[in-house]
C-alpha cells in the first residue's frame, strides 16, 4: 500500500495553429511532462540594399 502508483502518461496529439506547433515532450526523471513550441516565421526578412546616390 505504500507503493507509489505513477499515472500512465497519455500521449497528447500535436497542436497546430497558423504559425505555432506544440508537441509533447517525454517525461523527465521526476515525471514532469513538458511541451515544446515551434514558431513558423510569418514575416520575411529582406536583405538591405544601399539606396542610389543622387
Amino acid at each position: 500500500m505504500s507503493e507509489e502508483n505513477k499515472p500512465a502518461t497519455v500521449k497528447v496529439p500535436d497542436g497546430h495553429t497558423r504559425y505555432l506547433t506544440t508537441r509533447q515532450m517525454p517525461p523527465n526523471e521526476k515525471g514532469f511532462v513538458g511541451y515544446e513550441t515551434v514558431w513558423e516565421e510569418f514575416q520575411k526578412e529582406a536583405e538591405y540594399q544601399t539606396p542610389k546616390r543622387p
